[in-house]
């Protein structure tokens, strides 16, 4: 060895975690990825309980580190059960996976569809289940579920719920005369049901193909008509444009609904309405993912942080159907053209169908 040659230097020591204070480990915890989570809890019992503390959100709220999660709704083929699942992306690559949430119990299942809809930290549960309503709330941070406070003012069956300005609104038919709509309004800072009920002013089919919230109004759909219900002015109208298209399990990313054409026969495409514009576009970008979802007869959209995931199955529509994911950016062009960007896509699960995917903030 010549003198100028020096020994390669050794690391230096991690500073074991046990001797830093309990504020700077919160901190530090703080920032990193939620997705994270699963595996820094296992590294001790001290960190499992500050990834479960109200704690932990509370300084990542403070410090502006709150991101958006998938939280998928699936229903086990085999076991007949709803249960809640997150949707993670592994550290290595872009693929993503489920992880079942094993804290939460299986969710309401009846004959008739349950609704659901996210509001900040919280995913709200709408069931008609033995002749009564049950009404729930999941913490996403602790992962817990309650029944809320007050019970809902009329008993409801297929139920759509959707969030405008921190209040609940959930349209559904009178269990006592199916013939008859109302939509009844749930306070989430209150926990309260607020006295006001709106009864439907047109003739509606079944709604359970899901809601979106667009410009303030809630827009749904039974298998014939669009209809658009406006919170302010307690008022139900149809929308001629947004009948010309069958879009369910739509979603809305910066004010634009997309949905995917999955209609026996048509052209497999994701459309976009664009509210302002009162106009249908295809999004452009996507033929080597359409190609993929060729066979699907249904397929969930969900927007999460400014982007869309596209839910569709592959294989059939049995028990053996794959469920796989896609997450797609969206960019609007010069000419009122969107384009998507395929960012990944994977295998999910398999044996299961979606009941409801869930954009949550935590």
């Amino acid at each position: 060895m010549t003198p100028k040659e020096k020994q390669p230097s050794e690391p230096p020591s991690p500073i074991p975690t046990s001797s830093l204070p309990h504020d700077i480990i919160v901190n530090i915890l703080a920032r990193v990825s939620r997705s994270e989570y699963p595996k820094l809890s296992l590294v001790s019992k001290h960190f499992r309980s500050i990834l479960t503390s109200r704690e932990i959100y509370a300084t990542r709220s403070s410090l502006g580190c709150t991101e958006h999660c998938l939280y998928v709704v699936l229903f086990n083929l085999k076991t007949k059960e709803n249960r809640c699942y997150i949707l993670l992306r592994t550290t290595t690559s872009s693929h993503h996976r489920l992880v079942l949430v094993p804290s939460l119990p299986a969710l309401p299942y009846g004959p008739y569809p349950s609704s659901f809809a996210s509001a900040g930290s919280k995913i709200y549960v709408f069931a008609d289940i033995n002749d009564s309503n049950t009404t729930l709330s999941i913490d996403c941070e602790s992962h817990t579920v309650q029944t809320l406070p007050s019970i809902m003012p009329e008993r409801l069956s297929y139920t759509n719920a959707d969030v405008i300005d921190g209040r609940v609104y959930v349209i559904g038919r009178l269990s006592k005369d199916l013939d008859k709509m109302k939509v009844v309004v749930f306070n989430t800072e209150t926990q309260t049901w607020e006295p006001e009920m709106t009864r439907s002013e047109v003739e509606a089919g079944d709604m359970y193909h899901g809601s979106v919230v667009m410009g303030d109004k809630m827009y749904t759909k039974d298998f014939d008509s669009s209809y658009v219900y406006e919170p302010k002015e307690r008022k139900w109208e149809t929308d001629e444009v947004m009948n010309s298209k069958e879009w369910r399990y739509g979603c809305v990313v910066d004010d634009v609904l997309y949905y995917y054409e999955c209609e026996e026969g048509e052209v497999k495409e994701l459309r976009a309405f664009d509210g302002k514009e009162r106009c249908w576009r295809v999004v452009k970008g996507l033929e080597g993912l359409l190609r993929e979802t060729r066979s699907s007869l249904w397929a969930h959209t969900e927007s999460y942080g400014g982007k869309l995931a596209l839910f569709f199955p592959k294989g059939g529509e049995g028990r053996r159907s794959e469920i796989w994911c896609a997450g797609i950016s969206v960019e609007r062009r010069q000419g009122g053209e969107i384009w998507g960007k395929v960012e990944w896509c994977n295998h999910l699960v398999t044996g299961f169908q979606i009941t409801k995917t869930l954009d949550v903030v935590v």
